[in-house]
């Protein structure tokens, strides 16, 4: 195994292990991580202070640790972040701020914060839009902030044929690729959303093969000649028959499928739990 395939091997088992610890869908996080960063934990926009494997940009990071990190033993940043009248969110030591931002690019703090943060979102768009949030909604409020996001939804659903560098044009600045095609002309939401929702579903198909997923649960099974017994009391070798199986039929789903995030089912659960065996999880 080369030593990029193990450093997605082990961003892979931080995804699951945020997957397993907050019920956000294994697919959604992984194939944001691949679409945000391409499984990079120190990719780093030039354009906006996004950084890490999920590319949060300053204050949503500094907003979901103070919401989130004390549940996940990140209490020390969280209780270091304060926040003004304006909401505008800071950290009074320099030193403690940067450490704080740099868990962007640990894999398993920036993972259990993404999935949080696509829990939160979930829970505002749905009450705000009267109906079910999909993957690509939760991706639009990662990507342009939860007030963006319901702007965007909103003004689709009236007119979706509206520009959206005209809508967001801070946005469009940076981020030109998105917000214009090929042509260098503006794209419109309905065309930016639609976009979006190819990416996320090809970017979860893609990061969720057969092979690579059967890989992991293989390994998970297979820890310094130990045996873990997972299920009813099965062996590693059952164990395993059913991950491949499991996995193949799980690669036959939609693109649609892929791309309804939310809701893991018992499968998808234990297949995480057999690659967080790996880790001891």
């Amino acid at each position: 195994m080369t030593v990029n395939s193990i450093t997605t091997g082990r961003i892979q088992s931080a995804i699951a292990l945020a997957s397993s610890k907050t019920g956000v869908d294994f697919d959604y996080l992984l194939g944001q991580a691949k679409l945000e960063s391409g499984l990079n934990a120190n990719a780093k926009a030039g354009t906006s202070s996004a950084s890490g494997l999920y590319q949060f940009i300053e204050q949503s990071w500094l907003s979901v640790v103070k919401k989130h990190g004390a549940e996940h033993g990140m209490a020390w940043a969280a209780n270091s972040i304060g926040q003004s009248s304006s909401g505008r969110l800071s950290v009074g030591d320099a030193g403690t701020k940067a450490a704080i931002l740099a868990l962007r690019n640990d894999p398993g703090a920036a993972s259990l914060m993404a999935a949080e943060y696509a829990s939160d979102n979930k829970a505002s768009l749905e009450s705000t839009l009267n109906r079910p949030a999909s993957g690509t909604d939760l991706y639009m409020a990662h990507f342009m902030g939860l007030g963006g996001a319901t702007k965007f939804l909103k003004t689709m659903q009236a007119n979706p044929q509206a520009s959206g560098a005209a809508l967001f044009p801070a946005a469009a600045r940076a981020n030109h690729n998105v917000f214009y095609d090929s042509n260098n002309q503006p794209r419109t939401l309905s065309a930016i959303y639609d976009r979006f929702a190819d990416k996320l579903g090809g970017a979860a198909a893609g990061a969720s093969s057969t092979a690579s997923a059967t890989n992991y649960a293989a390994q998970a099974l297979d820890m310094d000649g130990s045996t873990v017994i997972t299920g009813a009391n099965e062996s590693a070798d059952d164990a395993l028959a059913w991950a491949t199986t499991a996995m193949n039929k799980f690669t036959g789903r939609t693109t649609q499928t892929a791309v309804n995030v939310l809701r893991p089912t018992p499968d998808t659960a234990r297949l995480a739990y057999m690659m967080l065996a790996r880790l001891g999880g």
